[in-house]
């Protein structure tokens, strides 16, 4: 077991040492920061040693590196810490870690923006970590090289000392740092030029040490956003519509909730940046207080455009936008997929859905908003400060340049807190009374105004030849925009057939690595969903529903041609053209899961069943290679019972071995969720389930065996918090249909829609 040090450097508490302003255009949102020293920025010591903007060195010899990604349980700022002391050559014992504020300083060195999703936080920020860990190793060995007389080049640095062997002589990062020595700066061709170390130098990456954040979090000094308090603090509730979105308050009847003791205000949002609509905020003394009085208001609503929608109105339009021939715009345009039809000796089509999916993680919602002079303070959670420094600002009605976002460890994520919907009413509460406000929603509260995954609907129509070998596919993806929601057009892709942007983030995975000669993907957009259904990304975003078509697809082909599903994907990933190297990778990974589970090589008992399925999540150009093998039981009533989930990643490099099982295993369980237990319904314009009673993910009891095989070949560090969401539930599909013959096109999978398509 591993032995933990609280390594969390606590928050400072001055929030008045320093106060500047800085405005920068960020993604297409002017993102402005006033930076004031305080949670999550923890004020350097002025005798520190401070080699990047991403850690520092004290005196003591304790280097705190601030890890601008949101920590949501996936122990990021531990690896981003792991990054910098593998280059450094600092002692583990020694490093801690803090949250950046939204500071543009500390935006991500590709995406240029705060935003923690897609899992890209190793995978784009190894390279910088790493070089920034390096740079401080070479000034603290300049230093020491001038301290003790001896050339830099002979010094060894190891475990925070620089010794010299040939003389004896060493020193520790403290006395250096002490010393006042460490002064040398590098420019950005100066940390572009730096030679890193390769994987066999390797002596921190590579190791299972022990996560800095564990014993804060067990001990309780770690601060999420529900732990915040501030002096003169009051509380709010909020009073949402019974629609989701598109309903407006007619009025608001205080009589009964001036009657609660402590009740200070009812306060209707007016939101512009339109994340709400019709909400009111109840502001009370206490949390307990502010629920009494919300539930005491009577609120009369204009239910708006979207009030009489359904899963079935937003399943029917998918369906008629499909069929238009002008709909959408191209994502993936190659030969003539509809010439090579004609031709064909088969063709294949089948029709996909997914239901409504909501994020639910465990710390509910939750923002603290404080106005300090011209300077508005937020604290919370957040997954992409970015944009919701610019909400809160929105909100306020103020410039953003003046906002502070003070970052916390959150309760889960998700892609949840990438929305910024509970600072509204925080920020508009705390205005309204003239004191902070902490605004905590209820389960109900986060579960029908959750920025949810969309219903989809997907038609795919294959065409093979006389081989077997498939030479045309044809894909239509029909779903809300969850991207476009944001409005910023960098986070956008121009469509192939130049029709303007599109959100790719709804049909990434499609362009997958199998060879296929004519292949066309058109994303379209349902605006009756977009519009009544606010879509957000949910853990594995479009690869979650695109790779259970194209999975499902590739199975059905099989059947069609009487291949084995595993040698027809062997077959197409062939590496050909544009997809050499990724293909490749793909395919050893299909090989070790179905090598792992005995795929091909047991005889399973009447009805049971394996099924494949690889993917290349997140999107094409940063995929992680994963595969799976599902292993079901399925019983003449249809119950379904997965028995057990085979898993293989490549991840190219990893940092942090026994985190990445634990990614793995919680991804793949999290797409069992989905793929047999989670449904939301949109009825009325309102989303139904209101609690766990209702929306029911995966259970303890419901939990199969789980084997993971972790390739790591060198290759860049690639993401492991999501790709193995998106290949179970085709995996499972595949299994059901080996075991009963029933090919289901659904998900969530149900025991009627099995037993409704099993071959008599």
């Amino acid at each position: 077991m591993n032995k933990h040090v609280n390594n969390v450097t606590p928050e400072a508490t001055d929030l008045s040492r320093r106060s500047f302003l800085v405005g920068t255009a960020a993604t297409g949102l002017v993102l402005g920061y006033a930076g004031v020293g305080g949670i999550g920025e923890a004020v350097a010591a002025p005798s520190s040693f401070d080699p990047s903007v991403w850690y520092s060195i004290t005196p003591d010899g304790l280097v705190t590196v601030t890890c601008g990604k949101a920590d949501m349980g996936q122990h990021i700022a531990s690896t981003m810490a792991q990054i910098v002391a593998e280059e450094l050559g600092a002692k583990w014992s020694d490093m801690r870690v803090q949250l950046a504020s939204n500071d543009p300083k500390f935006n991500d060195p590709v995406l240029g923006a705060q935003i923690t999703g897609g899992s890209w936080s190793t995978m784009m920020n190894f390279d910088a970590m790493s070089r920034a860990g390096a740079a401080g190793r070479m000034a603290l060995t300049e230093a020491a090289a001038s301290a003790m007389g001896v050339p830099a080049g002979e010094l060894v640095v190891r475990d925070s000392m620089i010794s010299h062997p040939k003389s004896k002589k060493s020193m520790s990062f403290a006395e250096i740092v002490k010393s006042g020595k460490a002064t040398k700066t590098f420019t950005a061709d100066e940390l572009k030029a730096i030679k890193l170390k390769t994987p066999d130098q390797y002596t921190m990456i590579g190791v299972s040490v022990p996560q800095l954040d564990i014993p804060s979090k067990t001990n309780g000094t770690a601060k999420y956003g529900m732990d915040v308090m501030l002096p003169g603090m009051a509380y709010g509730a909020i009073v949402t519509p019974p629609v989701r979105f598109g309903a407006t308050v007619k009025s608001v009847d205080d009589g009964e909730a001036k009657k609660v003791p402590g009740f200070i205000k009812a306060v209707t949002l007016d939101d512009k940046t339109q994340t709400t609509s019709g909400w009111v905020v109840a502001v009370a003394n206490t949390y307990a207080a502010a629920k009494k009085a919300a539930g005491a208001l009577k609120i009369s609503y204009d239910g708006g455009p979207n009030a009489k929608l359904s899963s079935e109105s937003l399943l029917d339009e998918a369906k008629r936008l499909q069929k238009l021939d002008d709909s959408g715009q191209y994502f993936v345009k190659d030969g003539d997929p509809n010439a090579a039809f004609g031709t064909a000796a088969k063709t294949v089509e089948a029709e996909y859905t997914t239901s409504i999916n909501i994020h639910a993680p465990m710390e509910p919602m939750n923002a603290t908003a404080e106005f300090k002079g011209d300077i508005l303070h937020i604290y919370s959670g957040n997954q992409f400060a970015t944009r919701s420094g610019a909400i809160a600002a929105g909100a306020a009605g103020i410039d953003p340049k003046f906002v502070v976002m003070h970052q916390h460890w959150l309760g889960g994520g998700f892609g949840r807190r990438l929305d910024a919907d509970m600072m509204v009413p925080a920020v508009q509460a705390a205005k309204a009374v003239g004191k902070p406000v902490k605004v905590i929603y209820s389960r109900e509260n986060d579960m029908t105004m959750d920025f949810s995954r969309p219903l989809t609907y997907q038609k795919i129509k294959a065409g093979v030849d006389g081989d077997g070998k498939v030479v045309a596919l044809s894909h239509d993806v029909v779903s809300a925009w969850p991207t476009a929601r944001w409005g910023i057009p960098d986070f956008l892709s121009p469509s192939v057939d130049k029709k303007g942007p599109l959100d790719s983030f709804t049909v990434n995975g499609s362009d997958f690595f199998y060879t296929v000669p004519n292949h066309y993907v058109r994303a379209i957009k349902n605006e009756m969903a977009h519009n009544a259904t606010p879509s957000g990304q949910l853990r594995s975003v479009a690869p979650g529903w695109t790779f259970w078509a194209v999975e499902s697809m590739i199975d059905e082909i099989a059947a069609a041609t009487g291949k084995d599903p595993a040698q027809l994907r062997i077959s197409m990933l062939d590496g050909a053209g544009k997809n050499d190297g990724g293909a490749q990778r793909l395919r050893n990974t299909l090989l070790a899961a179905m090598g792992l589970a005995g795929y091909g090589t047991k005889k399973l008992p009447k009805g049971e069943g394996m099924g494949v399925a690889c993917v290349s999540s997140q999107e094409r150009a940063t995929a992680s290679w994963t595969a799976c093998v599902a292993h079901v039981a399925v019983a003449p009533s249809g119950a379904v019972t997965v028995k057990k989930l085979t898993v293989a990643t490549d991840v190219g490099t990893q940092v942090h071995p026994d985190n990445i099982r634990a990614q793995v295993e919680g991804a793949a369980l999290w797409g069992l969720s989905l793929a047999m237990y989670e449904k939301a319904t949109l009825k009325d314009g309102g989303i139904e389930q209101r609690n766990f009673d209702s929306y029911t993910p995966l259970r303890m009891s419901q939990v199969p065996e789980v084997a993971v095989a972790v390739i790591a070949n060198g290759e860049k560090a690639t993401g492991v918090g999501e790709p193995a969401v998106t290949v179970v539930a085709p995996a499972i599909g595949n299994a059901i249909f080996n075991a009963s013959g029933a090919r289901v096109r659904s998900l969530p999978i149900t025991a009627e829609a099995v037993k409704a398509n099993m071959k008599a």
